[in-house]
């Protein structure tokens, strides 16, 4: 792809989901739309697909920065029903999408017939992570549906490999499908346990955070690659490493934390607009090829398949849920009795993206004889209306859904008040290493500066508590906004004096920058976004 088009797809992308933020579309949706009305632009260069640029160059950051952005904790605490759908639900999902593909599409072979299963088989991370953020799902359920797509790819992946040996002539069975399956997934945990300790060592050790976060950036690429080099799971092994990076994240100085945060929230936003942007543009590209399967038989494949997509995963959710209850008293008696509404939604929430296309446009033209691959085209415009179906369908759907199944969202008083009682216990141990170290002469400080030390601590105390209380009836604010923006219109006060005595050479720029910065980290200090 040439650079103009390059900068015009990153351009546009950002553009628009920027403006999605003023509507009620979820940005993948309206990405989507914008980028199938765009494909037919005179003019718009055709933007294919190429697997050698997504999966190592585009996966790996999304994988990294969705992992380190989830809990290891609540993982681990929901590790049944993540297993059951990254791994189980992917596999029988690949064997029922291809048993029907081969049952409706009368000259698909089996063995082609379950590629398509596996390529359409997993539901995607970024799509899942954007809407599950926007709705507001219950933490459980969200927690969930990230465990699933961080480690489904893996297993799709793999499963896509074993059935592409077979339908290409390599002779590929079940015994040694299970066997790569196994050597890819025990690999790529083992290359990401291997590389995480001296990874985090590396990240604590380099003393400038410039080169914390240049190394951030290198992780995700580093460790899949490896893994790929050894011929094992290379999703997998990023998704330990930056599970475990994001649980020891507190080990590394502030300066790195908010710079590495800034640097991932911006990578992360670019990519994921401009893959669900790839995702419509590939329209032009997939009917291109579509050839002798034009007309109403593709479109009705297409409405079949997406329907079998969709209800598998419902096939397969709901006994999944209930039957392990019924079988172990153990599980009965640790876990809450669930509804049918939390595996409705989940069963609901399985969106297709662009690892089901980039795996597709994959698909080799010639199988092992040198005759071309059966019904390959088909087998793309068939991934594609089903990413595409589910993206719009599902996705346009949930947030109704969830209003109207009236799921109970995150307790916001129960949240802050764990939040305020953890702030008084940190605060009591501050209070008291303060006090410690003003009893050693070596520290000792005028009355003015430690007294300061004590109020500034008492304010990070009672702001937890003030948002628990009443509000200002003129502004609507707590007491805690209302000292943050008065916090912000004096440091904006002084920013203009610093400018304007800049411009009137009385301190020259290099001072500007650093009285600026000092300011710029009074204000981060005062301000918090809202999570």
């Amino acid at each position: 792809m040439h650079v103009l088009p390059l900068l015009l797809l990153v351009a546009g992308s950002a553009a628009v989901a920027g403006a999605a933020r003023r509507t009620p579309v979820p940005a993948p949706l309206l990405l989507v739309a914008v980028g199938l009305a765009v494909s037919y632009v005179p003019g718009v260069p055709p933007y294919e697909l190429d697997p050698e640029v997504v999966l190592p160059l585009l996966l790996p950051p999304l994988l990294y920065t969705a992992a380190t952005d989830s809990s290891y904790l609540d993982l681990r605490a929901q590790l049944r029903p993540v297993a059951l759908l990254s791994v189980g639900y992917v596999l029988f999902a690949t064997l029922v999408v291809g048993w029907a593909a081969y049952l409706i599409v009368p000259s698909m072979p089996l063995t082609a017939a379950l590629v398509l299963g596996a390529v359409v088989a997993p539901p995607d991370a970024v799509a899942a992570t954007a809407v599950a953020r926007r709705v507001g799902l219950p933490s459980r359920i969200t927690t969930i549906l990230q465990g699933e797509s961080l480690v489904n790819d893996a297993t799709a992946i793999t499963a896509y490999k074993v059935a592409l040996a077979a339908a290409v002539g390599e002779g590929a069975t079940w015994a040694g499908g299970v066997r790569e399956f196994l050597i890819a997934a025990v690999g790529g945990v083992a290359v990401g346990l291997v590389l995480m300790l001296p990874l985090h060592w590396l990240r604590t050790h380099l003393k400038e955070a410039l080169l914390q976060n240049t190394l951030s950036l290198l992780i995700p690429f580093v460790a899949y690659g490896v893994a790929e080099q050894v011929k094992a799971s290379g999703v997998l092994a990023v998704v330990v490493v930056a599970l475990y990076l994001g649980h020891r994240s507190w080990e590394v100085d502030f300066a790195t934390r908010l710079q590495e945060e800034a640097v991932w929230k911006m990578v992360a936003f670019i990519l994921e607009s401009a893959v669900f942007a790839l995702i419509g543009l590939q329209l032009p590209v997939v009917l291109k090829g579509l050839g002798e399967y034009e007309g109403t038989n593709a479109a009705w494949y297409a409405v079949v398949l997406f329907l079998v997509v969709v209800a598998a995963r419902f096939l397969w959710v709901y006994p999944t849920t209930f039957l392990p209850r019924l079988l172990s008293a153990r599980i009965r008696g640790r876990e809450k009795n669930p509804t049918w509404k939390a595996p409705f939604v989940i069963s609901w929430a399985g969106m297709r993206g662009v690892v089901s296309l980039a795996i597709a446009f994959s698909i080799p033209l010639t199988v092992h004889d040198g005759g071309a691959f059966p019904d390959r085209n088909l087998i793309l415009f068939l991934t594609f209306t089903t990413v595409i179906g589910t993206l719009v369908v599902q996705g346009l759907t949930l947030p109704p859904l969830i209003r109207l199944l009236k799921l109970p969202g995150r307790d916001l008083q129960a949240e802050t008040l764990a939040e305020a009682n953890a702030q008084a216990q940190a605060s009591r141990a501050a209070e008291q290493r303060l006090d410690e170290l003003l009893s050693d002469e070596r520290n000792a400080l005028p009355p003015p500066l430690a007294d300061r030390l004590r109020s500034v601590l008492e304010r990070r105390r009672n702001a937890v508590w003030e948002r628990l209380g009443a509000l200002n009836p003129v502004t609507g604010e707590t007491a805690d906004d209302t000292y943050r923006r008065l916090s912000r219109e004096m440091i904006g006060a002084e920013r203009e004096v610093f400018v304007k005595l800049r411009d009137l050479r009385y301190i020259d720029d290099e001072m500007l920058r650093i009285l600026l910065r000092r300011l710029d980290l009074e204000e981060a200090a005062a301000y918090r976004e809202a999570a």
